[in-house]
């Protein structure tokens, strides 16, 4: 009786799938938000990928240049995605957070040779047995990617640098070195940890040529919290960032999660800013 009754259920939801009447699949198409290319790069002796989010109104004026904003930690399973998101949202008519924008997303290959110094301390060199490669990674973005940028798209010369944990370390090695390679600099939880914290006391007087300087930091534990609001003392110090300088803590992110709303505040401080200019 009991397997009779189970049948005749079985039956029932079987005839009721047959009643349903779903909706005809017209088709279906794959849903880009970019393209990805393959670039050789002789710096790095190595392939390297970029991912490129561009602007919806990219293809409809064909005289109207755009800033970029290159993302390192830029590939697809990274930070590509959610930061584009931002981007879009951030440029839609109502929002006009900031201008129409071009990402570009430099994804990795090994962070921790691209993104670090040679550090002095044995345990970094052991704990990153592949680290200090920097200064290659640093003339592969002015020597390579930047006119390539440059030359494949309309780009309106105006450039950003995001940089988190390593990449914040990278960021800021490049705000103190090479400082003209970007207009504005994103630093969100830099590893300034690195090499006993010696990058802090590194020559700060060039920041000063950039047009505006956002570090933020989560709950990140004392050295973390620290070292971000020494670099921003010290930034304010020499007068960085043209006086758009700015620093954040973001008591209710941690290392991991902090970089979303991090970058989304430092577009509405560095455009505001800019706005009032």
């Amino acid at each position: 009786m009991r397997a009779y009754i189970c049948l005749l259920g079985l039956v029932f939801f079987c005839l009721l799938g047959k009643g349903q009447n779903l909706p005809q699949n017209l088709g279906e198409t794959d849903f880009v938000i970019g393209e990805t290319i393959r670039l050789w790069s002789d710096s790095l002796g190595e392939e390297r990928r970029i991912n490129v989010y561009l602007p919806g109104d990219y293809d409809q004026d064909s005289l109207k240049q755009y800033p970029v904003i290159y993302l390192l930690d830029g590939g697809k399973e990274e930070d590509f995605i959610h930061i584009s998101g931002i981007v879009q949202f951030g440029t839609f008519s109502w929002i006009n957070m900031l201008p129409a924008s071009i990402v570009v997303g430099i994804e990795n290959v090994d962070r921790k040779r691209d993104f670090t110094y040679p550090s002095e301390n044995e345990l970094d060199q052991k704990e990153f047995p592949s680290s200090g490669q920097s200064e290659r990674f640093i003339e592969f973005i002015e020597k390579e990617l930047q006119p390539f940028v440059a030359a494949s798209y309309r780009t309106a010369g105006d450039k950003t640098l995001i940089g988190q944990s390593l990449g914040g370390l990278l960021a800021t090695e490049i705000l103190l070195k090479k400082t003209a390679l970007f207009e504005h600099y994103i630093i969100v939880s830099p590893s300034l940890w690195w090499d006993e914290e010696r990058l802090l006391s590194w020559d700060m007087s060039l920041a000063k040529e950039a047009t505006s300087i956002y570090i933020a930091v989560g709950k990140e534990g004392k050295v973390m919290e620290r070292t971000a609001k020494t670099l921003y003392k010290k930034l304010r110090k020499e007068g960085a960032g043209k006086r758009n300088l700015f620093f954040e803590f973001l008591p209710d992110k941690t290392h991991g999660d902090a970089l979303h709303q991090a970058v989304y505040h430092a577009f509405e401080k560095i455009y505001a800013a800019k706005k009032k200019e």
